[in-house]
């Protein structure tokens, strides 16, 4: 990781910038691809499959018997874990529903709220290095609860046309039914667009490569909703002279593990933790089965020096990271400073990973510094929030002056007039 002691502030926009890409390929790429998904469906999509994935289908829909198969061909123990994560997450996730309340704001004018499902949403799920078959847990769990009627989800299949099983039973656990053998820019398209095969969905939700964001952004322009704007997965840690080095480095690895893009950052006011955190990190990453990977990630990592408590907390803020674990023995009081990230990790004992699987939060969460605006995905993601008003004669009297004198000098008769003409019958 490379090392930087005592950052000017001025400097600090330079340092936590992410890794930037050339786009302009990849967004022609994706966009004939979308482009032929729309114009020929299945067809296209069919295609794709046999030209990214390798696979020839002649269909798309999982059938049935694959999803109830799918429990004969992982362990015991396995499915028992993806229960509990999934109890977990339902807990959590439920607590979130809004209750709706009438405010009379003022004698005769009565306003509200009331929370509605998207009617149909998408869930991309994907496979590649690692099949997530956490995330069906984290996506589809609040769509179930909050009522959505359609639930989509695509995943790419493996050479031989199956899809990974732990995936399958984890979608038969959230009650997902809909699932189609599709992965990349093709299933983004499918259900953007809708084929014969996959339905046309609301909203899209879901992490991917570079080509699956590129995709999702796209079709937000124009067809369809999106769960948030996201880039390759990232980690800070803040840690002092009391943290454990080894819980520290743990958490880089597990975060640098995703992929060669993962950005991973070690904010601290110890120096001497630093030689320790690099002793360590040599020890972890030589029993690492994805060590070529993460070693690749940490290339580009940075472990930052900083003189105290206020300053690492106005860097971190400043970077808004996509998962944010705090190891200082102070962490409580640093939590409460904590002003842009996705998801919080607090104490040694709370690694990203019981995040990331069972201690029931989400683990779709904004990356590349959306985290000053966006929120990570929750049941109001799947939720409309409609208002509704009504007003009595009285209410007439009380308001109606007002909005016929604000009408008048926005210069909008129409508006005036529709009040006016009630005023007048009552």
């Amino acid at each position: 990781m490379n090392i930087y002691r005592y950052p000017q502030e001025s400097e600090w926009a330079d340092l936590l910038r992410r890794p930037a890409k050339e786009a302009s390929q990849l967004n022609s790429t994706v966009q004939a691809v979308l482009n032929d998904v729309r114009d020929r469906g299945d067809e296209a999509v069919l295609d794709y499959e046999q030209r990214f994935d390798h696979v020839h289908l002649t269909s798309l829909r999982v059938s049935q018997e694959e999803i109830d198969e799918a429990e004969n061909h992982i362990s015991e123990e396995l499915k028992e874990s993806i229960r509990h994560a999934h109890k977990n997450i339902e807990r959590f996730h439920a607590e979130q529903k809004f209750e709706g309340k009438a405010i009379e704001v003022e004698t005769g004018v009565t306003c509200w709220q009331k929370s509605i499902a998207i009617e149909k949403v998408g869930l991309y799920i994907p496979g590649g290095t690692a099949p997530l078959f956490s995330t069906v847990l984290m996506l589809a769990t609040p769509a179930k609860i909050a009522g959505c009627s359609d639930i989509v989800l695509c995943t790419p299949p493996a050479k031989d046309g199956s899809i990974n099983p732990a995936i399958l039973f984890a979608a038969k656990v959230a009650g997902v039914h809909l699932i189609f053998k599709a992965g990349g820019v093709q299933a983004i398209g499918a259900m953007a667009y809708g084929t014969e095969s996959v339905p046309k969905v609301y909203k899209i939700f879901g992490p991917g490569n570079q080509y699956v964001m590129c995709a999702k952004q796209h079709v937000s322009l124009h067809d369809v909703a999106i769960d948030m704007p996201a880039g390759p997965s990232e980690v800070a840690v803040l840690a002092d002279a009391e943290s454990n080095a080894a819980y520290v480095v743990s958490d880089l690895l597990s975060q640098a593990e995703h992929g060669v893009d993962s950005q991973v950052l070690l904010f601290t006011t110890c120096e001497q933790l630093i030689s320790i955190v690099e002793k360590e990190l040599e020890e972890q990453l030589s029993r690492l089965p994805r060590r070529d990977m993460a070693e690749q990630a940490l290339n580009h990592s940075k472990i930052i020096l900083l003189h105290d408590d206020e300053e690492m907390m106005r860097i971190c803020n400043a970077y808004a990271p996509e998962h944010l674990i705090i190891h200082n023995s102070n962490y409580m009081e640093l939590a409460d400073r904590v002003v842009n990230a996705g998801s919080v990790f607090l104490g040694p004992l709370t690694p990203e990973s019981a995040g990331d699987y069972a201690s029931g939060t989400n683990h779709t969460l904004p990356t590349s510094g959306y985290a000053m605006a966006y929120n990570g995905v929750n049941l109001d993601s799947y939720m409309r929030k409609v208002t509704f008003q009504h007003i009595t004669k009285e209410g007439l009297r009380h308001i109606g002056p007002t909005v016929v004198c604000m009408a008048e000098h926005e210069q909008l008769e129409a508006h005036a007039n529709a009040m006016r003409l009630r005023m007048t019958s009552y």
